[in-house]
């Protein structure tokens, strides 16, 4: 399966670099980042309802998101594989996506989201099982993607760039269900094809974007990439970066310890990976997780520091 990935991802870029100059033009680059844009594909997919793996709503959102960045010049590769259920024993099929912007440039920054919701509001004390639409958490890290797919093409200087949606990250109906699958069957499959030398390319740094939308957004360092010492630099960067653009959300002291899909990526991958999220939310797994507890604003002061960081890689 590792060599399979490696080899399909490593044609892709070959294939991509070869007609690069007989391509379509994309759109012209975006000078900025919009939180306005952001909020409309925030609300586009919160409209879609649940988003459950496995689940029609995923499909949809899906065949949304994939339409989005291949208009904007992307190449998305589908990373397929499959878990088995714990309740039902049934095998249910997920799929990851990456976007490939660059393809010619062999160092590559990763910025990941999880694109599953949850599938129940389990911290709702008045509906525990009701309607999960995780619009912060699960729609905010695509949207504000989404949004920075219009910076990509004129992305300047040697690295590449590659986003990973994640599927499955919370798939989880019980206390025994495991997190993060999505990201554990990338990182496996990224360290395996490296490992074997069938990976001509290489990760030199990632962010995952979780729960960036919330209308009150406080980003603090998660404590995990703040300890680590080959994330550590990862952060310093982003949060200095923060400063020089004034971007008042993004607070340089750690806060709390998160799991998230960092953890795979850093350490079954071994790629320096930091957690961007705020995880200070009132409406976290109700649901109370809908579209009106987000604002662009959030979404605008994430992804601004998020491109300007990406510009000033050397």
């Amino acid at each position: 399966m590792a060599s399979r990935f490696a080899r399909l991802i490593a044609i892709v870029l070959c294939a991509v670099g070869a007609l690069r100059g007989r391509a379509e033009e994309p759109a012209a680059p975006i000078a900025s980042f919009s939180g306005a844009r952001a909020m409309a594909h925030l609300e586009a997919i919160v409209a879609i309802g649940p988003r459950v793996s496995g689940s029609p709503g995923m499909t949809q959102q899906r065949e949304l998101i994939v339409e989005h960045f291949r208009a904007a010049g992307a190449t998305v590769t589908k990373q397929p594989f499959q878990i088995r259920d714990r309740k039902t024993g049934k095998a249910v099929a997920m799929e990851n996506l990456v976007v490939v912007w660059h393809p010619d440039r062999t160092e590559r920054i990763l910025l990941g989201a999880h694109y599953d919701t949850r599938p129940f509001p389990d911290r709702d004390r008045d509906d525990p099982r009701g309607t999960f639409v995780g619009a912060n958490d699960g729609a905010s890290g695509v949207a504000l993607l989404m949004e920075l797919a219009g910076a990509m093409p004129g992305l300047a200087g040697p690295v590449g760039v590659d986003f990973v949606l994640f599927d499955a990250e919370e798939y989880v109906f019980g206390p025994r269900d495991p997190y993060f699958l999505g990201s554990t069957h990338f990182a496996r499959q990224y360290a395996a094809g490296r490992k074997s030398g069938e990976t001509g390319w290489s990760y030199r740094a990632g962010l995952v974007l979780d729960m960036v939308a919330d209308a009150d957004l406080v980003v603090y360092q998660e404590s995990k990439s703040v300890s680590w010492p080959d994330t550590r630099p990862v952060v310093d960067e982003v949060w200095a970066v923060a400063k020089r653009m004034g971007v008042r959300q993004f607070v340089a002291r750690p806060g709390y310890e998160v799991e998230d899909d960092h953890v795979p990526l850093r350490n079954l991958g071994k790629i320096p990976t930091a957690d961007i999220i705020d995880f200070d939310y009132p409406s976290w797994h109700t649901t109370h997780d809908t579209a009106a507890a987000c604002s662009g604003e959030s979404l605008e002061a994430v992804g601004s520091v998020v491109l300007q960081w990406l510009r000033e890689q050397r």
